[in-house]
Parts: C-alpha cells; structure tokens; sequence
C-alpha cells in the first residue's frame, strides 16, 4: 500500500467528522422541531394528520436530498469534473438544474392536483375519525412544494459536495430545521384564533400554520448553500437542453437509485398505512424513527456523502483497489459508531423518550408506546447504516440494478411481514416497526455479498473479529449506562431533573466506557479516536 492509499482512511474519517458534526446539528433540531410539534398537539388525530401530510413530500425529499437525486448527480458530475473539467461539469449542472426546475413544478402542481387520491392511498384508515382525512388533504396540498425547493437544495449540495466542500450543504437542512420551527410556532400562533396570548390553544388551524413554516423552511435550505458558489467558481444560467448525453447518464443512474434508495422509506410508507388503522400509532413511529434519523443521518449518511465522491474519482480511474480501501474505511466507521448507539437505544429507549417527548399533551402512555417502537427499529440500525454506504457506491461502479433488485425483494418481504406480524398476531405499530428493521438487515447483507463479487472490501476474518469486539464493547457500554441510569435516579427521585441528569450522565459514561473498551481490545477507530480527542485536551490546556 503506497503512502497516498494509507492515508484514504484518515482522509474519509476526517471529512466525516466535518459532515457529522453538522448533520448532528441538523439531526438535533430536527429532535426539537418533532419535540415542539408533539408538545403542542399531542400524539393522536392532529399530529397524525400533520405527519401524514408532510409523510409524500418529505420521503421525495428523502429520496433526493439523501438519496437518488444526489448521488446520481455527484457521480456523473465527479467522473465529468475528473475527465472533462470543470467547464463542462458546469455547463452540465445548469442543464440539469434547469430540466429539474420545470420536471419539479410540474409533480408539485400534479401533487397538489392529485392530494385526495394521495391521502386515500396512504392513508385510508383516517376516515375512521371525522374531518382527520379532509384535513390531511388541505395540509398535503399546502406541503406538496416543499419538494421542489429541497430536490434543488439537493442538485446543490451533489455539486458542492463534488468539490469536497461538505460543511455547508450538510448544515444547509439545519437552516431548514431551524425555519420551519420558528416560522412554524409563529404562524401556528397567529393562524389559529381559539386563544388568547396568555392561554395558547393549538387546534387544527394553527397546522396550517405549521405546515407554511415547513415550507418556507425548504426555501432557507435551497437558498443558503448558494454562498458557497464563489468558492469553486460556478454561476448558474438558465440553460435548458434535455439532449446532453450526461443527463441521460444521470438519468440512467436515476431511476433504478430512486426506488433502490427507497427501500426503508418505501417500507415506512407502507408501515403508515397499516398504522392509519390506529389511531396515535403514526406519532408514535414517527417520533421513534426521529431518534433513529439521529445516528443514521450523523454517521450513516455522513459517511455516503464524504465516500460517493471519493469512490467515484477512483472508479473512474480504474482503482479498485482505492475503491475497496475507501468503502472498507466507511463501513468500518459506519458500524463503529452506530452499533452502540443502536444498543444504547435499545437499552435506554424508555429514559430517552420520556426525557425527549413527555412534554405537554404527550402522555405517558404515548412514552410507553413510542419506547416499544424505538426498541424494534433499532435492532436494524447498523442495516439502515450500511444501506446508505454501500447503495451509492453500485452507482459508482454503474451497477444501479443491482441495489434496485435488492430493494424489490425487500420491500415484497415488508409487505408479508405486515400482514403477518400486524394482522394475524396483532403486533400493532411494534411489529411495523419490527419488519422494517428486519428487510434493512436483509438488504443489506444481500448489498453486501453482491458489491464484494466486483470490489474486494477487507479480509472477512479480520472484519468478523472488529464485529465481536465493538458488540461486545457496545453491550458492555449500554448496561453500565442503564444501570448507573437507574441508581442515579433513585437516589435523586421522580422529577425531570433526575430523568434529565440521570440520562445524561448515563449517556456520558456510556461513551466513555466504549472508547476505553475498544482501545483496550485494539480497535483502531477506537485508538484514532482517543487519541484524537487526548490531541485536542492537550492542545486546549497548553492554549489556557
């Protein structure tokens, strides 16, 4: 291995670092922004109907702004920029931002066209409840161009990343976050005239409220990512042109990604429509996939968006041996990080929950509810984590079909899965939940197995010896956490103060415990880390 090589992991690590910390950030408020909304409407038919309305745009969303829409892009337009240079990668974006432009205008006018026959699919159990169905409608249509501003946000942030600028794309939905709560509670306030100043009363007109802060949040993401324009030199120009052969590569890429992308998304979609039948059971899946969205998108999506350029580059220079190096390096973070944090979530889901969501009209019984969800989903988070790094990476090496096959067979096993576990042994919302961790695993092994066929990613006997260490180190971590949970909050008593501090420095020991125990067992993410951070206290002390 030359030096240029040895220093791919360091490179990946580093650059994920960048992108964690704002993903993290982005994660946080998206926490609070579900946070606020369960507070003011509690988990039943409003928030139901909310989170049904945003549930169609906000997977498009998902699709593009994680998904299809920008890796297809970042990887015709990273090869183009390798080969051809830049004037022609550039030439290449405004086509494409400007076909998209109009092809996004005319699915939101259709989304809004089409709304009813939308939430009638979805969503059919709302009927159950008078005006929960018509209200989704109304909100669905005042959503449906939220699509349009991120799918663009999207284009920008595939072009930036391109050029290795990650930090400010990867914040740019923290700015989304952040509008669509203040934006959000400030319409929401003055749309509905059932209240007072001093005795607020939310009722289903201060969603539409919520619903305009939602969409004037899209606008924010798309917006401030373009600062960084005069850094790599582009200005966009209208430039409409659906003959470029490079927009038939991307849409070769396109489709077959999108629904290959699409698999946890397709399932949660699926799962929303057995969960109608019950009513609070969408908010309480809901809020539990939030918490799983927290180490998915820090780590798993961090990690995809610094790799998809990267192994990009080197496929098309024909080195697959930097390929498999950079997409062993991913994976290895990947499960480094989000294997104890799926069994920390497993062990303090309870304590996580009532801290986060028992606010306001969200009740104890909706915190018992919403802990049996996020028990089931994380079994499957290293899955959802794993997915996100090696999907893009079939693009790479222009194998689209293979993640899509993948994703069929999945989603086929999630819909039996659902019938059998919900209707015929009653599981409710938990066995949703439970299926769609069980295909993430599935889908993931069957990725896995077919991307190594083309690129060698590591010894297996080495990767199944770091798999033993860190789960043994992450069991470890998470019942000392409980435990020292509990103590603590016996000997401080009932209070949100004793949940709060008790957790927290659970949470914290937990942490601890797990960078110790994988540097004693020879870890090397766990050695980079320690010392990395030791690095960082020294150089912080000698400044003092």
């Amino acid at each position: 291995m030359d030096s240029t090589q040895a220093q791919v992991p360091k490179k990946t690590a580093r650059a994920v670092g960048i992108v964690g910390m704002a993903v993290a950030a982005s994660r946080m408020l998206g926490l609070v922004r579900e946070l606020v909304f369960a507070s003011l409407f509690g988990a039943g038919a409003l928030l139901d109907a909310f989170l049904a309305a945003f549930q169609i745009p906000n997977l498009l969303r998902d699709l593009f702004a994680e998904g299809a829409l920008s890796t297809a892009f970042t990887t015709v337009f990273s090869k183009t920029v390798e080969v051809d240079g830049n004037k022609r990668a550039f030439l290449l974006a405004n086509r494409l931002f400007s076909v998209f432009f109009i092809f996004l205008l005319i699915v939101s006018l259709l989304g809004i066209i089409f709304a009813p026959i939308l939430v009638e699919i979805t969503n059919f159990g709302f009927h159950k409840i008078p005006g929960k169905f018509e209200l989704t409608v109304q909100l669905t249509r005042l959503m449906f161009p939220f699509i349009l501003f991120v799918s663009l946000a999207a284009l920008v942030m595939g072009l930036l990343n391109a050029y290795h600028i990650f930090g400010l794309p990867a914040s740019a939905s923290s700015a989304f976050n952040l509008s669509s709560i203040l934006f959000g509670v400030l319409f929401a306030y003055l749309f509905d005239p059932q209240h007072d100043i001093f005795h607020p009363r939310f009722g289903p007109a201060s969603l539409y409220g919520i619903s305009l802060g939602v969409l004037l949040g899209g606008l924010v993401q798309l917006c401030i990512q373009f600062f960084a324009f005069p850094k790599i030199g582009f200005r966009y120009s209208w430039e409409f042109n659906i003959a470029d052969p490079k927009l038939l590569e991307i849409w070769k890429l396109l489709w077959p990604t999108m629904i290959a992308g699409a698999a946890i998304q397709i399932n949660v979609l699926i799962n929303g429509m057995f969960a109608s039948e019950i009513n609070g059971a969408r908010s309480w899946l809901n809020c539990a996939f939030r918490l799983m969205q927290l180490p998915i998108g820090v780590f798993g999506v961090a990690i995809a968006t610094v790799t998809l350029p990267s192994v990009s580059r080197q496929d098309a220079r024909r080195d697959h041996q930097a390929f498999g190096q950079t997409l062993e390096s991913s994976l290895r973070l990947a499960f480094f990080f989000t294997l104890p944090s799926a069994v920390g979530l497993v062990f303090l889901s309870d304590q996580i929950i009532a801290l986060i969501y028992q606010h306001g009209r969200f009740s104890s019984f909706d915190t018992l509810q919403t802990a049996y969800a996020l028990k089931a989903y994380a079994v499957g988070l290293c899955g959802y984590a794993g997915i996100k790094v090696l999907t893009p990476c079939f693009s790479a090496l222009n194998k689209p079909q293979v993640p899509l096959r993948v994703t069929l067979i999945g989603i086929a096993i999630n819909l039996l899965s659902n019938i059998i576990l919900v209707k015929i042994f009653s599981l409710g919302h938990v066995g949703l939940a439970a299926t769609t961790s069980l295909v993430s695993l599935l889908n993931f092994t069957q990725l896995y197995l077919s991307i190594i066929k083309s690129i060698k990613v590591g010894e297996l006997k080495k990767g199944l010896f770091f798999l033993l260490k860190i789960i043994f180190s992450s069991v470890l971590c998470a019942s000392s956490a409980l435990f020292f949970s509990l103590w603590i909050g016996k000997l401080l008593g009932q209070s949100f103060f004793s949940l709060f501090f008790s957790t927290l420095l659970g949470i914290a020991l937990a942490v601890v415990i797990y960078l110790f125990t994988t540097f004693g067992l020879g870890v090397e993410e766990g050695k980079t880390l320690l010392r990395f951070l030791f690095k960082k206290f020294h150089l912080l002390n000698k400044k003092n």
